[in-house]
Order: structure tokens, then sequence, then C-alpha cells
């Protein structure tokens, strides 16, 4: 704990501060799966209107991935219709503080509710510690707009409720990496997109890999298909629980798991430095 705490304050190397942490945090060992492939068991499901057997529809497992707005649902189910009675979230059963969690999703063809403002929306829901519909908690967005062709994966979410200090430009308009000057600032609004990479899957049936390192109150990163594209400091909430969201889009969800570490780790160590 005393080699990370000099980490931050004398700035010491990313090798040395490697050369602190344990085999575990160093390597793919270390996470456990939330997902068995079988069924939703570990999950809580909640919905919108609150209708736990439609819940269990909006969120299903087929041929081993999670499944929202499967075969159950038509090709367009409420589109525009304001009632938006399937926004909802898989909860994770445990609250969670410092971990790396990781998942891939890759979108389907069913839409619903309120697609044509939102295109093909859903989200990671973390560090949530109210678990309305929507909740209290940081969201790492996972979201393509077709009609701009714009991938928003990995942008981050503020609902009211949250606090954090977004790593970006002077102006507070957009994200910038601290090795290229980012510094830690409220940002504008609610939504910070985040960087803008060439490297994802849209509407092709691939699977993107997204990663979300959080350190307690300290900081989180978010990658997209192994790039740093997000990051905010001095985080409340500072723990709680995890959520996959259903929204406006049919999306698959798979290897979903989580590395829970049990010290501080210094944010640079992630970086790709």
């Amino acid at each position: 704990m005393m080699k990370a705490i000099l980490c931050i304050v004398f700035a010491l190397t990313v090798e040395e501060c490697l050369s602190e942490m344990t085999t575990d945090q160093k390597s793919e060992e270390g996470f456990v799966s939330l997902f068995n492939g079988k069924n939703l068991d570990g999950w809580n499901l909640k919905i919108r209107s609150g209708d736990e057997e439609m819940a269990q529809k909006v969120f299903s497992v087929e041929n081993g991935v999670v499944r929202v707005f499967g075969e159950a649902f038509p090709k367009k189910y409420k589109v525009d219709t304001g009632e938006n009675d399937t926004h909802g979230m898989m909860y994770t059963e445990k609250e969670y503080s410092r971990y790396i969690f990781q998942f891939e999703y890759k979108w389907g063809t069913r839409i619903a509710n309120n697609f044509g403002r939102w295109q093909y929306d859903a989200g990671c829901y973390y560090h949530v510690s109210d678990d309305k519909i929507w909740p209290i908690g940081i969201e790492y967005q996972v979201r393509y707009d077709h009609i701009q062709k714009r991938n928003h994966t990995g942008d981050l979410i503020r609902p009211n409720g949250v606090e954090y200090q977004w790593i970006c430009n002077a102006e507070g308009s957009a994200f910038l990496h601290p090795s290229k000057g980012g510094k830690p600032a409220k940002g504008k609004g609610w939504e910070h997109a985040g960087e803008p990479i060439g490297n994802f899957q849209a509407l092709n049936g691939e699977w993107n890999r997204c990663e979300i390192i959080v350190m307690g109150e300290q900081y989180t990163i978010h990658k997209l298909n192994g790039e740093v594209v997000n990051i905010a400091v001095d985080l409340n909430p500072s723990e709680g629980l995890i959520g996959l969201q259903a929204e406006t889009s049919e999306i698959f969800y798979r290897n979903i798991r989580i590395k829970e570490l049990d010290r501080f780790v210094p944010m640079e160590t992630f970086l790709n430095l």
C-alpha cells in the first residue's frame, strides 16, 4: 500500500509500480465470471414497468449469451410511443468498489422504445447506489448512431446524484488523454464523449470488448477494444452495484467477468503509456 501511495506522490515509473503488483494483478488471472452461460442466476432483473415476468423476457439467455429483446419481441416494439416500459437493467447482487469489469456486446436487429432519439442504445451502469430505472450511478455508454455513423460506446454519463471530474481539454468540451495534457474538470453537461476511435464494430454482427477499470472514488477508466477512450476522477458514489442495460435495441452480452482489486493501483498502470 505504501508503494502505491508513493507512485502518486513521487510519480514513480509504471515499471516500478508494476513491480509491486502481485502476479494476479499483472496477469489475466483473478477474473471471476458473473454469467454462467445458462441462466441469469446471480442477477436481479428490473424494468421500468415493474413487471417481473416481462423482465425475464427482456433479458433472456440463448446459445450461451445474454440476449436483450429476443424472440419474445417483434422487430419493432412500441417504438417512439413514449411508453418505454421495457427500459431496464440486470444488476449484480453484490456491490463493488475497486475492480476491472469486462464484457462483450454486439447489436441485433430489433428496436424498441425511444429508438428515434437514442439509436442502438444500451450501456453499463456501475457504482449504482439506487437501482431505480434509471439508477443513480455512473454509466459507460454503449451506443451507435447509425444516422450520423458515430459510435458513442465509452462515453461517460453523469445522471443527477452523481459527481465526478472529467479528464478533458481546457474548455471542458472534449476528452483529452492525460499524456496529451488532459486535466480534471467538471465538464459541460451530463454526457461526456469518449475519444473517437475507428476500432469498433457497429451493425455487422461482430463483437466489441468493453473494459471498465474502477478504483473506488479515485478514478475510472473506460476502454473499448483495448483502447482508452475516457477517464474520470473523484467519483461519487464510490461503490455500488453493476448493471447491464436494456434500452432501445436488441443487444447481446457475453464474457461478463470481474477482477476485484484488494488495494490501490495507480492509473498510469492501465493507460498504455
